[in-house]
């Protein structure tokens, strides 16, 4: 279970950031960047908190429910980053997750602190050194909380846009490849919102 020994390992507090959306076929990409002011808080909450991915719907929201208790108390403090499919595109996935990273860094309005960041990458914003940790959302619950709002922050929007495109099912799929919604793919084509750079769009649109 996540926990607060790399943060407790820092002499300040520190910005824990993660993303959510890196594999979906359409959609943005989001990050949350998270800082706790408090970390004495009652076990029983946190071990509530985990990997977002290991969540169900239910628990997730159960879980964000305290964390937005925790933000009025004034325990913690979060943000949001996006980037957009465009950005995806142009730029490739790993680098638009770095955008919307930085992006949800500066959302967070703190003065320059130290980042520790899921994956193994650096973010490279000036003023804020960046520590990668693999599997960080396992290990972190600083990052464990952010990969929960993102998902969450995320997995509303697609819902979102599933209204205008309900053919595509992003509502249940967030956007990611599953059968059905390559299969819409393949007989309708793409949207505004599906990723040119991603496949199997990729070699669709070649082939036409």
């Amino acid at each position: 279970m996540p926990n607060f020994i790399i943060e407790k390992s820092f002499k300040q507090k520190v910005i824990g950031l993660d993303e959510v959306g890196r594999g979906p076929l359409a959609g943005p990409v989001v990050s949350s960047a998270v800082i706790f002011f408090d970390t004495k808080i009652d076990n029983n909450l946190i071990s509530l908190i985990d990997d977002s991915k290991k969540l169900t719907i239910n628990k997730r929201m159960k879980v964000f429910k305290f964390i937005f208790q925790l933000k009025i108390k004034n325990k913690i403090k979060f943000s949001l980053g996006m980037a957009s499919v465009k950005e995806i595109d142009k730029f490739n996935i790993l680098e638009a997750t770095k955008l919307s990273m930085r992006r949800a860094v500066i959302n967070l309005k703190q003065p320059p602190t130290p980042l520790i960041i899921d994956g193994n990458f650096d973010i490279n914003l000036k003023n804020y050194p960046g520590k990668s940790i693999i599997k960080g959302d396992q290990k972190s619950l600083t990052i464990a909380t952010a990969s929960i709002i993102a998902k969450i922050y995320r997995d509303r929007y697609m819902r979102f846009l599933s209204y205008s495109f309900p053919n595509y099912h992003w509502s249940s799929n967030a956007g990611y490849g599953t059968k059905k919604h390559i299969e819409q793919i393949c007989k309708t084509g793409i949207t505004i919102h599906h990723r040119k750079s991603f496949e199997p769009i990729k070699s669709l649109i070649q082939n036409k």
